[in-house]
């Protein structure tokens, strides 16, 4: 009942802002929930008892690949595999609550209020905005005028401070806002450009939003 509250609300705001979103849901059975608190309590706070989030930020990505269907079902895979890089930091898949494909369609995986698996430290903090591209296939600015409505959405509906690419999140180590207390698991990242994320402030500064960078 929760998740379709949280649907019909966005949707709701979607229709009125003239955003479309498509709903796409991935995989997020009573075994994800389990691991998603496991890393929670690995991670974050041992005596954990919620996966649920209040974001107070905006992480923009890039997914390193260029098909959204494959993209989709890694998402959609409920444990880990094949990421050498993080697979110590637990069992759980990697996740992020929307999609972007090149063309600016916006899909919607999974509620804005549950954990995703998506940037080291900050994820309880955090709502991930995945997009389809990488270092070889930049971002397009139909994904960039999609990110900019769909943050401005989630603005609506959250205490929004920070709006940062992934490649910015270190600079949160030692904030309030960092939670990871393994100081050595930590990724080094680059997407989704630096050209993306000033390109992307400018876009929602213009709109009447301003984030910070870092805390």
């Amino acid at each position: 009942m929760m998740r379709l509250l949280i649907v019909f609300l966005l949707s709701s705001l979607a229709m009125s802002s003239g955003l479309q979103i498509f709903q796409k849901p991935i995989s997020f059975s009573k075994t994800r929930q389990a691991l998603t608190l496991e890393y929670i309590r690995q991670h974050y706070d041992p005596k954990a008892s919620s996966i649920n989030i209040q974001p107070v930020m905006v992480v923009v990505h890039w997914t390193a690949t260029s098909n959204l269907q494959s993209t989709w079902n890694g998402f959609n895979n409920e444990i880990l595999t094949g990421r050498a890089d993080i697979a110590r930091g637990g069992k759980v898949n990697t996740s992020a609550h929307y999609l972007i494909d090149r063309d600016g369609t916006i899909y919607q995986l999974m509620p804005e209020n549950i954990m995703a698996r998506h940037v080291i430290g900050l994820n309880r903090r955090a709502i991930g905005i995945e997009n389809i591209g990488s270092r070889n296939a930049p971002l397009t600015k139909a994904q960039l005028e999609a990110n900019a409505g769909l943050v401005q959405l989630i603005a609506q509906r959250h205490q929004i401070k920070y709006l940062i690419g992934h490649l910015e999140y270190g600079r949160f180590r030692g904030s309030s806002l960092w939670e990871e207390k393994d100081k050595t698991y930590f990724t080094v990242k680059d997407d989704p450009g630096a050209d993306f994320m000033a390109a992307l402030r400018a876009r929602v500064k213009s709109a009447g939003l301003a984030f910070a960078e870092r805390p």
